[in-house]
């Protein structure tokens, strides 16, 4: 089946989720939020889970920067794993490991760059050392009680 590459750039293209969330409720007439992972600091994948179409299949993972910047908009046939998404992006990354679902089309904006690097022990952060911890596969987190 082909890949409708003209509307996942056309999501990307809005740069910021709110714009890319109007979107998508027009495009399709609804969505469900299904999940958001925050991998360090700075990216965070929001999954949505569309009304199928033989586009996009069922599942859009739009990955952000911080401030909401979209990076890039993945959609899935099924719900990927968080884990297996991650080991998708930086296979030599030991931490991560899986397989994702087929995917249905991808688009990437001026937002975006390798996100294997936000996972280097040495990655940039805004929380000092005494209050940050480290997350599976790598990227900092504040503490928390718990941490």
């Amino acid at each position: 089946m082909a890949m409708r590459t003209d509307l996942h750039s056309k999501l990307a293209d809005t740069l910021m989720l709110g714009p890319l969330l109007e979107m998508v409720s027009q495009e399709w007439g609804s969505f469900e939020f299904e999940d958001h992972w925050q991998q360090g600091e700075f990216h965070h994948d929001v999954v949505l889970k569309l009304p199928h179409d033989q586009w996009t299949g069922s599942f859009l993972v739009v990955s952000t920067n911080c401030n909401g910047g979209v990076k890039e908009v993945i959609s899935f046939t099924s719900k990927p794993d968080r884990y297996a998404l991650w080991h998708f992006r930086c296979p030599d990354n030991p931490e991560f490991s899986g397989n994702i679902p087929n995917i249905k089309g991808k688009a990437r904006t001026a937002h975006w760059y390798d996100p294997c690097q936000l996972l280097e022990p040495d990655a940039r952060s805004e929380y000092l050392p005494s209050q940050r911890t480290r997350q599976r596969g790598g990227g900092w987190v504040k503490k928390t009680r718990d941490s």
